[in-house]
């Protein structure tokens, strides 16, 4: 079992490029879709079975969050080159720019043995649930010719980076005050 779920995150891993290719040289959005949709259904399934089978890892604990930003980030550039929208670049920055900074401040954390000031919360599962269905309305838009949808995954993607945003906020505060108190106790 722990093989299974291993491999659902190097699937994660591995469909970002893949995705990147389908979509800005071959133009096979429908594949791309489907490919998306397994690789975000790999993201729920990963964690859920790693629970179930209390098989959680510290190597899963670090690998989860990477495929998701492996996986966001050739999809934002993907988009962007695909749609040739400032929009989906500019908002994608932003997101991939939160992403590096809680990575860095979940470095920071371990080093001051604070893991779990910066460990995933419901807020970060929830923006990760919100950037995907962003990401799956631009691609249905795409394979379904649809300019409509895809003027309104623009919203889907601006509320994904409002949540994002605030989420990596929420991090940063976290880990802040937990440092603090601790600086405060010694």
């Amino acid at each position: 079992m722990k093989n299974i779920i291993q491999n659902l995150t190097y699937f994660r891993i591995f469909s970002g490029p893949i995705l990147f290719f389908l979509i800005t040289i071959e133009n096979l959005y429908g594949f791309s879709l489907i490919l998306f949709l397994l690789a975000g259904a790999s993201d729920y399934f990963d964690g859920y079975f790693a629970r179930k089978f209390q098989m959680e890892s510290l190597q899963g604990a670090v690998l989860d969050p990477i495929a998701d930003k492996i996986l966001t980030l050739f999809l934002v550039l993907s988009l962007a080159l695909e749609l040739e929208s400032l929009f989906i670049a500019f908002s994608g920055g932003l997101i991939l720019a939160r992403e590096f900074w809680v990575a860095g401040l979940r470095e920071f954390n371990s080093l001051q043995n604070n893991a779990k000031a910066s460990k995933v919360s419901m807020a970060g599962k929830i923006k990760t649930s919100i950037q995907f269905f962003a990401f799956t309305s631009f691609l249905t838009g795409l394979y379904l010719e649809s300019a409509f949808l895809i003027f309104i995954s623009n919203f889907f993607l601006a509320f994904a980076l409002i949540l994002t945003l605030q989420s990596g906020l929420e991090y940063t505060r976290q880990t802040f005050k937990t440092s603090k108190e601790s600086n405060n106790n010694d």
